[in-house]
């Protein structure tokens, strides 16, 4: 579980398709990112929120840790298009006693979103992103919603898709203010609006 609070800007070191001991390869692939945290205190079989993609820990060095990602996350997710280089923000796994500082996030991507337009807006960067259809009615207004793991606050809510504004610290701490138009982020909707749905068998 964590809280959408990006604690490290890293990026992606290499990818590596996945192979069994026998040779045989995988549709998995093994993803290994640079990082700033300490990696000695980061336990093998840790989960770190990785853009919003929830990955476990398999592999680590000074500086840097490896994942296994799969084909379902994969297909599913913007991390089938990244490469050597894509900048990641990263989060840590949330510990009990420790500050919620944005809302629950799992770290188990809903869907993809694509950025439809950004404009200046006083101090702040407006981003309108358009969700899949089927996730648009989980979406409202001063609601939450994650980001690339990035917990954010909606500010409107339109046929065409949803608004944020992003701070200066948010964008410079992570990967969402340099966006361009069509890039695709992932979308995580806030779990209490998803057990809501469920609960009145509209889901």
């Amino acid at each position: 579980m964590f809280t959408g609070i990006v604690s490290d800007l890293g990026r992606v070191r290499a990818i590596k398709p996945g192979v069994m001991p026998s040779g045989m390869r995988l549709h998995d692939a093994r993803y290994e990112f640079e990082t700033g945290y300490d990696t000695a205190t980061l336990a093998l079989g840790a989960s770190v929120c990785c853009s919003g993609a929830c990955l476990t820990v398999i592999d680590k060095g000074p500086g840097w840790f490896a994942a296994t990602v799969s084909a379902e996350t994969l297909a599913r997710t913007t991390l089938g298009r990244w490469s050597a280089g894509t900048p990641v923000n990263f989060e840590r796994a949330l510990r009990a006693g420790d500050e919620l500082g944005g809302h629950i996030v799992t770290g188990h991507v809903d869907g993809v979103a694509e950025l439809k337009s950004a404009r200046e807006e006083g101090g702040s960067l407006r981003l309108v992103f358009a969700p899949p259809a089927h996730l648009a009615r989980f979406i409202a207004a001063k609601g939450s919603v994650a980001l690339d793991g990035v917990s954010l606050t909606v500010n409107e809510v339109a046929a065409t898709g949803f608004g944020i504004n992003l701070i200066p610290h948010t964008r410079a701490a992570t990967t969402l203010g340099a966006l361009a138009l069509s890039d695709a982020v992932n979308l995580e909707i806030d779990p209490l609006a998803g057990y809501v749905a469920r609960l009145l068998g509209k889901d």
